[in-house]
């Protein structure tokens, strides 16, 4: 049981560190490299979309989103659902590594929230010096978002893996 504890934690270790190198990568892209515009405009009719996306115009780290430039709008969401997902992720990794190791959950929980919130400080640091790019405060709450959400995800799952072992136990008995 401890040898396969011990090689369950270094294979999300591993795959932990591995995802922290391609968000690391995918943040050296300039946005242009990233940019889905181009793909969603042979794929979608400005005119088309425009009629039926709401009326929505807000301004996001001084910058407008407007319902106006559609292509723009779906992009930014769609740009804010990868940072969302890829802090998922990877606190959903780290979760997975220190829970393999016999740790308080608690204590689990905290410690890959508090690697994964860091490590999104120092993304959109590093963000800062690639051309092209800008690091944005406000992502690192959109990020955190992600990361209590695969923590809520792992309460999730812990509580109706207890609830289905005590009804195991209760039919036993």
């Amino acid at each position: 049981m401890r040898k396969a504890s011990s090689i369950r934690f270094y294979l999300f270790l591993a795959a932990a560190l591995m995802w922290m190198a391609v968000i690391f990568f995918k943040s050296a892209e300039s946005y242009q490299q990233q940019s889905l515009r181009p793909l969603l405009s042979s794929w979608l009719s400005r005119n088309d979309i425009a009629k039926n996306l709401p009326h929505w115009e807000f301004t996001y780290d001084h910058d407008l989103v407007s319902w106006q430039d559609p292509i723009g709008l779906i992009e930014f969401f769609i740009r804010k659902a990868g940072h969302v997902s890829e802090f998922a992720i990877l606190a959903l990794l780290w979760s997975l590594a220190l829970l393999s190791k016999r740790v308080n959950v608690i204590m689990a929980l905290l410690t890959s929230s508090l690697i994964s919130v860091l490590y999104a400080v120092t993304d959109e640091w590093h963000q800062t010096f690639v051309p092209g790019r800008t690091g944005h405060a406000i992502d690192i709450a959109v990020d955190a978002v992600g990361v209590a959400l695969a923590v809520l995800f792992i309460l999730i799952c812990l509580g109706l893996r207890r609830w289905i072992r005590r009804r195991r136990v209760n039919s036993l008995t």
